[in-house]
Parts: structure tokens; sequence; C-alpha cells
């Protein structure tokens, strides 16, 4: 062998042991404004970053569970290079990256506990089924062609897994209560007790979680994984907006939002019931 050949050979040798060039393509669903999705600046970079490793070096820093560890990659990052393993053909890369994801998945969804703590809820059963098998429903598809739901998890994970969950939870409520609505106390407009239960008693607004920027990144991104006008009113909530008002000349989330203070209150504790739901059990420790 010529050291022309054995230049080019070690070349190859490289190339293949890294998980793609450092050129990070774009994603391609748009809003309802025509811009294009992007991912954070941080986890762009770190992509590009991430790029020039080898596979080896990649799954060590992937298989980091800490969030708080500086070596830690974001889900984002990790969906990423799982669509990118569909360029190089190579089953047994993706199957690597793709057991890393799905043990994230399933660490952050419900545990599926009773309140004795001994036997499985049915309902949180149900719900982590069918957040776990729509999450690998859009794998697979995308695994064949592009499907740009998928982009939502190069986004914000956290919030695409929420509204999963959300859509999961709504779901099963549905099949189990097929013939009551949701129930809601008549005065104050809250969930009722079995509702609140299903989703969770924990505030995502309490200030003690706050303190942790790390929550506040997480909540951010439940916050935005709700309806549009969910997330406008706990925007508006959290700004000091009341609900409604007897004064004429104050300004409520009522008026903004040209809706009844009892549709408000409902929209409210859907949200809420969405976020504890999202940040009582999503936490990966």
């Amino acid at each position: 062998m010529n050291q022309l050949e054995g230049a080019a050979g070690a070349g190859q040798e490289a190339d293949a042991q890294r998980t793609r060039p450092a050129a990070v393509t774009s994603l391609r669903k748009r809003r309802l404004s025509g811009e294009l999705y992007k991912r954070d600046q941080r986890v762009e970079a770190l992509i590009a970053e991430l790029a020039v490793l080898s596979r080896d070096e990649l799954i060590a820093r992937a298989a980091i569970r800490k969030r708080s560890d500086p070596a830690y990659v974001p889900s984002e990052c990790l969906v990423y290079f799982i669509r990118a393993s569909r360029r190089d053909n190579n089953e047994m890369w993706f199957e690597r990256l793709y057991r890393i994801l799905i043990e994230r998945v399933m660490r952050s969804l419900s545990k599926a506990e009773s309140p004795d703590g001994k036997t499985e809820s049915l309902t949180r059963g149900v719900v982590r089924d069918k957040v776990f098998g729509r999450f690998v429903e859009l794998l697979s598809a995308d695994r064949a062609a592009y499907v740009d739901k998928v982009d939502y998890f190069e986004v914000r994970f956290d919030g695409a897994l929420a509204s999963l969950r959300r859509d999961a939870q709504e779901q099963a409520w549905r099949d189990e209560n097929r013939s009551r609505p949701l129930e809601y106390d008549e005065e104050s407009g809250e969930l009722s007790p079995e509702v609140e239960a299903a989703a969770g008693a924990h505030d995502p607004f309490a200030l003690s979680d706050l303190d942790d920027p790390a929550y506040r990144l997480r909540l951010d991104a439940a916050i935005a994984a709700l309806p549009i006008e969910q997330s406008r009113i706990i925007h508006m909530l959290r700004q000091g907006f009341p609900i409604d008002s007897k004064e004429p000349d104050v300004m409520t989330i009522a008026k903004v939002l040209g809706r009844s203070e009892k549709t408000v209150r409902t929209y409210r504790d859907k949200a809420f019931a969405a976020l504890r739901a999202a940040m009582a059990d999503g936490e990966e420790r």
C-alpha cells in the first residue's frame, strides 16, 4: 500500500468513527407564520461540538443521567443524532442511541403507582403506555421518512413529551369516564379531587422549585406545550392579571380573551393539571 492509499484509508476509518459532519442540518417544520422551527442556540452549538467525537465518546457522554453534570447531553441532541443516523444506514449505531433515549423517556414517565405505593394505578399505567407507544411510533415513522412532528423534540424535548402525556391523560380520562364530563366545583371552579389526584398534587409554581434554574427551564417548556389559550392564561396569571374583577376599569384575563370567568377558570385548571402531571414525575435524577 502506498502512502496515498494509506492516508485515504486512515481518513475513511476516522470518518467512520465520527457521528456525522460538523454542519448541523436545519429543522423543516414551520410555524403558522411560515418561520422554520429552530433549536436553542446552545443545543445547536453542542450538536456541532458532539458531532466531531467518536461514537464511543458520544455514547459515554449520552449515558450520563444527571442534568447537573457539565458533560450531560440534552435529549434534544440525542434526538438529532438518532435522526441523523438514518443517513448512515447503521442499525447498530441507531440502537445504541435509541436505547439511551428510551431509558430517559421511561424514567420521566409516571411510575403508575397507587397512593399506597404497592399496586399500579390503571389510569397511570395506561397513560404511561400511551405516551411511550406514541413516542416510539413517531421515531419509527421518522426512521422511514422525515416526520416534522419530531422536530418538536429537537426544540423542547420536555415540552413535547409533556404534550404527549397530556393527550394520553385526556384520552385515558375519556375512556374511563365516557358517561360523565370532567368534574369541577361549582363555586370555586377548581378541578374535582379525583381529577387533581390523577394529575398529581405537586404545585408547579412552588417557590422552592422555582429557585432551581433547570426546573424553571422545564416548566417553561411544559407551559409552551400547552394549548395556546391555556398557555396565554398561565402567562397572564404569572404576570399578575386577575381572572375577573368587579371593577370595570381593571384589565382581566376574561376581558383579554373574551371568555367568561367560568371558562377561564376551567382552562386554568386544565392547564395546572397538565403542568403538575408534566413536572411532578418528569425530572430525571
